[in-house]
């Protein structure tokens, strides 16, 4: 391996100068930490935007989209661990205000992915705890609690709200509200393996941009005079341009008319050809001219909730499974059934309650609008054995979602799950988990922080994550996020170490992404910050940091011995080199 060129990698690319220099010159951290709120008072009246911290944010979703986050009041129902973790995301992204809402208490059960809660937080709400960590993230976005129950005129306030534990009773009542109020409504929850996310945007909700793209433009060598003039292109280049979409022109000699006109809808004829419409009245071509696309505002219409709930859109998640999103869209509506009749979930891996409840589906789904003609029964006994359960990855998995819908709907920017999303990851479990299902109390556990992963996985995989040894490699936004679920997940926390690394110090635009960091973090080291983070949400993660970059020069630190101990490898990196490195190493 000596003869690999060295590498130096890291999990952020290196940011500008100009953006360096400005985080260079910001004030002392003391200062910032005391009197954090310098250029948006509270993100209230929004003039401008700390592009310091915003920097990376700002390149995809531009100021005008910021701004218009940076004046929306959003409501997070539900802090289990989908709830933190879209709580968590929108705070940081930067909306005027997050209200966290939760009438229970903190479980034993929410410990498998509620980062923001400890063992010593049991028995007290779940919001209240999570206030002071999630303020934490964000010194320009308040965050306030909410225990009572939700009434519609305390909805008045917000722009976007958010359920994530509400019974299909209270999601209809309150979706039907807000569709009715113009404000926006997303229900996301999780069960086990299975997830799913519903938006409502209103009547008449705008898309400015649905892609993000940056327009396209193409140089013109032809425009035909006719009912439907045609557009050729230089035939070196192709214009990459869809049907429906808008041009306009510049630059064009002859049929000048063509210059800076309303945009003209177009229908694609080839890779260098469109027609642009009847251009019969205008002046001759003579020569040149570039086609430039422009990107037009879209009207999308939601159904509310209840109207959805009858005739559903789906957005599909896997074209392998695109049989399930009208099985799990029945399948939940009856888990809420068999909650309100037994005050309880499924237990797991339980075959009375999963008969119980496929006789309650097969009775629900005979008179349901969105009936299902063949429902695979194997799936609907896995969503039945495992729905109690609770990982922290599919949290990351449907609350990192959600949270792009919440920007979606403030923001305007971006299309918009149109309107229901489904997601599985039964493939977690072992290929065939019904004909070598283990007995049943393999799968129980009680007053313990995994027994939510336990419920779907059971005792002997608990055991062997916590004898597992990882290296993580970077500790970046990605490093981070899988420093979380590791810590949570129980891995290497029974005699297995994570090992990590990054040679990184902390700087201001890695807050706004990077949430194991916080402003006083800024100039450390982010393995040593992001170890002691991640110990913190489960104080038996045994994790060990290291400065290193990986490559030739550190072999005699990340030799043959320390890989062949090694049950895993995970890739924090953006950098090409050092990821093909890393894939020639392992």
């Amino acid at each position: 391996m000596s003869s690999l060129p060295e590498t130096i990698w890291s999990h952020e690319s290196k940011s500008p100068s100009p953006k360096r220099r400005k985080i260079q010159s910001e004030t002392k951290l003391d200062s910032d930490r005391a009197h954090p709120l310098t250029t948006m008072e509270a993100n209230g009246s929004v003039h401008e935007i700390d592009e310091g911290l915003y920097s990376r944010q700002l390149y995809v979703l531009g100021h005008e989209a910021m701004k218009k986050m940076a004046s929306s009041n959003i409501l997070i129902s539900g802090l289990r661990g989908l709830g933190v973790e879209i709580a968590k995301n929108v705070v940081l992204g930067g909306v005027k205000s997050v209200t966290i809402h939760d009438t229970g208490n903190v479980e034993w059960s929410d410990l498998s992915s509620q980062f923001f809660v400890s063992e010593h937080d049991v028995g007290k709400n779940r919001a209240e705890v999570s206030e002071s960590h999630l303020s934490e993230l964000n010194p320009y976005v308040p965050v306030k609690s909410h225990t009572a129950s939700l009434t519609e005129s305390f909805l008045e306030q917000f722009q976007v709200v958010v359920l994530t534990e509400s019974s299909v009773e209270e999601q209809v009542r309150l979706g039907e509200y807000c569709h009715t109020m113009g404000i926006k409504f997303i229900m996301a929850e999780t069960k086990g393996l299975f997830g799913r996310v519903f938006c409502d945007f209103g009547d008449d909700f705008v898309v400015t941009d649905a892609n993000g793209e940056t327009p396209l433009s193409a140089m013109v060598s032809a425009v035909t005079k006719d009912s439907d003039g045609v557009v050729t292109c230089i035939d070196d280049q192709r214009h990459g341009f869809e049907t429906g979409d808008y041009v306009t022109f510049t630059e064009v000699k002859g049929m000048t008319e063509l210059n800076n006109c309303q945009p003209r809808q177009i229908r694609v004829l080839g890779p260098y050809t469109f027609s642009i419409g009847d251009t019969s009245a205008l002046s001759e071509y003579v020569r040149g001219g570039i086609a430039h696309q422009v990107k037009m505002p879209q009207t999308t219409h939601f159904k509310s909730m209840k109207a959805s709930m009858a005739s559903p859109d789906f957005v599909i998640s896997d074209f392998a499974k695109m049989e399930r999103p009208g099985v799990l869209h029945v399948a939940f509506e009856v888990l809420d059934r068999f909650r309100q009749s037994h005050q309880r979930l499924p237990r797991p891996w339980n075959e009375e309650d999963t008969n119980e409840f496929l006789r309650l589906f097969k009775e629900v789904n005979e008179g349901h609008p969105a009936r299902v003609e063949e429902a695979d029964e194997k799936l609907l006994k896995l969503f039945s054995f495992v729905c109690c359960g609770d990982v922290c990855p599919m949290q990351a998995v449907i609350g990192g979602i959600s949270a792009q819908e919440v920007m979606k709907a403030c923001s305007g920017k971006f299309q918009p799950i149109h309107q229901w999303f489904y997601f599985d990851a039964t493939e977690c479990l072992h290929t065939d988990p019904l004909s070598t299902k283990p007995p049943e109390t393999t799968f129980q556990s009680e007053q313990q922080r995994y027994q939510s992963q336990i419920a779907i996985f059971g005792k002997d995989f608990q055991d062997k994550l916590a004898r597992q040894n990882y290296f993580v490699v970077g500790a970046g936004a990605i490093g981070c996020e899988l420093l979380k679920n590791l810590s949570m997940m129980g891995v290497s926390c029974g005699g297995g170490t994570v090992y990590v690394t990054d040679m990184d110090t902390i700087e201001k635009s890695n807050l706004n992404r990077q949430f194991l960091f916080r402003p006083w973090d800024v100039q450390k080291v982010k393995s040593d910050v992001a170890a002691a983070a991640s110990k913190k949400m489960n104080p038996h993660f045994h994790v060990v940091a290291h400065q290193n970059r990986v490559g030739s020069e550190t072999e005699h630190v990340y030799d043959d011995g320390f890989f062949e101990k090694l049950d895993a490898v995970a890739n924090a990196l953006d950098n090409i080199d050092a990821r093909m490195y890393m894939d020639r190493r392992v």
